[in-house]
């Protein structure tokens, strides 16, 4: 490891902001890049996802949707930067959660540090199944006022304390610092439907359970 990327992931169309700020190597596969961004957020990895600059795509291939995107396993940031020093990541593609991920500076790696490295995060993840931007600004307005018609329902999808301000880092850490024993671990495969599948599954057995299982919403940060 001798290049170290850190990044700025910013969900757009939030308010308050949700920002993270991130070390990765910069030759980390954009799958595990995927999972590190999950974490360093809050979000629950349950939905597809896709990298994306100018007209290039990365992610998981649609077949059915007729989509062309390279395999992200089969790729790396470097291949994005080489592009761009700014992306999108989109996550739960069809509610438009989409993200602004910015390269701030390039570094050799600190001998002291363990990569991947939350710097910092500002305020808290959003509820993943909320309706994107649009239906997280209901939530909100909603869960602050007792009156609102939709005021016990919103509650039931997050902890009924739930504050966008308020950020648990030490648990987004704790989260990420568990993800570094997976990352890189699954070998890179040019026809993924298959081998890809038994891999991961061989790498599951090996390391035990991973960093999202048992996670809920109300601790995601």
């Amino acid at each position: 490891m001798s290049e170290i990327a850190r990044l700025s992931v910013e969900i757009d169309d939030v308010t308050p902001r949700v920002v993270r700020v991130v070390e990765v190597p910069a030759d980390i596969r954009l799958d595990d890049l995927h999972f590190v961004l999950q974490i360093a957020i809050g979000w629950q990895n349950g939905h597809p996802f896709e990298f994306r600059i100018g007209d290039k795509l990365w992610g998981q291939p649609d077949r059915d949707a007729g989509i062309a995107r390279t395999p992200a396993e089969q790729s790396t940031l470097r291949d994005i930067l080489a592009a761009g020093d700014a992306f999108k990541y989109d996550y739960v593609l069809g509610e438009d959660w989409e993200h602004t991920v910015t390269l701030l500076s390039r570094a050799a790696a600190q001998p002291d540090t363990r990569y991947p490295n939350l710097v910092s995060a500002e305020g808290r993840c959003p509820p993943a199944d909320i309706g994107g931007p649009i239906g997280y600004e209901t939530y909100l307005r909603s869960i602050a006022d007792a009156n609102s018609v939709d005021h016990e329902d919103m509650l039931d999808f997050d902890a009924p304390d739930f504050d966008p301000h308020v950020v648990d880092i030490a648990t987004l850490r704790k989260n990420l610092a568990e993800l570094s024993r997976y990352i890189g671990r699954k070998p890179m495969v040019r026809h993924p439907e298959v081998r890809a599948q038994r891999a991961s599954k061989d790498t599951a057995q090996a390391l035990g359970p991973s960093p999202f299982e048992g996670r809920s919403a109300a601790t995601s940060g």
